[in-house]
């Protein structure tokens, strides 16, 4: 690594990294902290566990009808813009949960939500592959999902205090969990407008030999892939590669989701309040931010892809499924913690599989339909993990299910070939 390539990357990974980590908090947070109102909004708006996860999973629904359209506006009208204008209108949304009265209501404002935040995860994806070289992605990407865990691992014991606000002006605890956790995305939209930059080429914040350094470094890689093949947009939609990928992301999406929409309830039964929940929920995801960055750069490191992500996939099916046999609550926490090791892990590896061989317009349409595909999971995951739970009264069935959904990823991750080649280029444009 030479000395311009250490002096430009630090300040790329100073300038975008830190901020999209906060604005994936807010969103993450946003998408996932009906897990905790459910505590006490089911029972204020007499929801069954069926209807609660129908309308959790509703979201991801809209998120997969606006996903590629949406994917493909960033790339057409640029990353600052159209991040700003669907962190906005996602944080207007997500306030506006506080206003549901009833299943209707609430499966409406899901959907809304959903199609609102549409594009933004494989738009900072997409984002993340025209400013960092290959060799850099894994870790980049572990960087920026550690937003994931950590919304759990900080907004956990938050929202768990937010609920003790109930009756303060006249709004249930679970109103003000709502509103109080949109702000965020709200203001940093704003911000977003101003401080994004576009592409290398536009970076003023860059001196101009570091600007031409990354410009043409990542000119190389997308060279060096476009000889390989050189995709449409067309062909990376209904590539089997990608579509095998996306099964993949299917799996490990049911596991993330079937156990961040429900784990709250799951330690609550322990027999704990509001608060004490938020605090022991937070055990796992304060394992799975440890595990994804440590992951995501020990692949890095060693080059290795495939062999990382069957590893972290077997530790969240071992860890789900063994959870769901064993009642004592310490033994099950421990289990849980090793699947959110394996659930988060997995993530942080997964995202350098498609970027291995997709680029340009074809990156941003292909990263969309994996992750649209993957999230539909995100409606299937905790809608079963509800039913089965109305139907058998716990929750085992439904852990099994999405310990089967890891397993499933897992076999396709063993005979999916990849490229690892594909990711390195020259550090100079070809000829």
């Amino acid at each position: 690594m030479n000395e311009i390539e250490t002096r430009t990357m630090a300040k790329v990974m100073r300038r975008l990294v830190p901020f999209l980590i906060l604005c994936y908090f807010a969103a993450y947070l946003d998408r996932v902290n009906v897990g905790f109102a459910a505590l006490t909004m089911i029972p204020d708006l007499h929801l069954s566990k069926t209807a609660f996860g129908f309308g959790a999973g509703i979201f991801f629904l809209a998120y997969f009808v606006f996903e590629v359209p949406s994917n493909l506006a960033l790339d057409r009208f640029g990353a600052s813009r159209w991040i700003a204008r669907i962190m906005i209108t996602w944080g207007i949304l997500s306030g506006a949960m506080a206003l549901v009265s009833g299943e209707t209501s609430f499966y409406v404002v899901r959907t809304l939500l959903g199609a609102a935040e549409a594009g933004f995860f494989p738009g900072i994806i997409f984002y993340l592959t025209l400013w960092f070289p290959g060799v850099y992605r894994a870790r980049v990407v572990a960087y920026f999902m550690a937003a994931i865990p950590l919304s759990s691992v900080i907004g956990a014991p938050v929202s768990g205090l937010i609920l003790y606000t109930d009756g303060m002006l006249g709004l249930r605890g679970w109103q003000w969990l709502f509103i109080l956790e949109a702000v965020p995305a709200i203001l940093l939209g704003f911000v977003c407008w101003f401080y994004l930059t576009d592409r290398p080429d536009h970076a003023a914040w860059l001196a101009p030999e570091e600007r031409q350094w990354l410009t043409e470094r990542m000119a190389a890689e997308q060279a060096a892939r476009e000889r390989a093949r050189r995709y449409t947009i067309l062909e990376s939609l209904i590539d089997p590669r990608v579509l095998a990928i996306a099964l993949i992301y299917f799996g490990a999406v049911a596991a993330n989701y079937g156990f961040t929409f429900w784990l709250p309830q799951i330690v609550k039964a322990f027999g704990l309040n509001n608060a004490q929940t938020g605090f022991v929920t937070a055990i796992p995801y304060v394992i799975g931010t440890l595990g994804m960055v440590y992951w995501g750069r020990r692949s890095d490191r060693l080059g290795e892809r495939k062999g990382h992500m069957a590893i972290a996939l077997i530790a969240a099916a071992v860890g789900l499924a063994a959870s769901a046999v064993l009642s004592d609550p310490l033994a099950k926490m421990v289990l849980l913690s090793v699947a959110g090791f394996g659930i988060f892990a997995a993530i942080s590896v997964f995202w350098t599989f498609p970027t291995a061989f997709l680029s340009g317009t074809a990156a941003a349409s292909g990263i969309a339909i994996i992750n649209s595909i993957g999230n539909l999971s995100g409606f299937a995951g905790p809608y079963v993990m509800g039913a089965l739970r109305d139907y058998t009264g716990t929750f085992t069935s439904g852990l099994f299910v999405i310990a089967g959904a890891t397993v499933v990823a897992l076999i396709i991750v063993l005979l999916l070939p990849h490229d690892r080649a594909l990711e390195e280029a020259p550090a100079t444009p070809a000829e």
